[in-house]
C-alpha cells in the first residue's frame, strides 16, 4: 500500500465515507469528522506514518487536502 493508499484509507474508515467523498472533504461535513473523530484521524496517521503531529498542524488539519499538503510539507511524506 502505497501513502496515498494509505492515507485514504485511513479517512474512508475513520470518517465513513467513500473515495468519491474525499476530495472537498472538511472538517465537521460529516457526521463523524467531529472533535472526537478528528483525534482518532490523527492518532491513525501517526501510527501508519509512524510520526508524531505538532500540536498546530493538528489543528491546521482541517480538511483532506490540508492533510497532504501538512504531511508533505512537515514529515516529509509524499503522495
Amino acid at each position: 500500500m502505497n501513502n496515498l493508499e494509505r492515507y485514504n484509507q485511513i479517512f474512508k474508515e475513520t470518517f465513513e465515507v467513500e473515495d468519491a467523498q474525499l476530495k472537498g472533504l472538511t472538517y465537521q461535513s460529516v457526521p463523524l469528522w467531529d472533535s472526537v473523530g478528528h483525534m482518532n484521524m490523527i492518532a491513525a496517521l501517526e501510527e501508519a506514518f509512524d510520526i508524531m503531529m505538532d500540536t498546530d498542524d493538528i489543528i491546521d488539519l482541517s480538511s483532506y487536502e490540508k492533510g497532504k499538503e501538512i504531511l508533505t510539507q512537515n514529515y516529509d511524506i509524499h503522495f
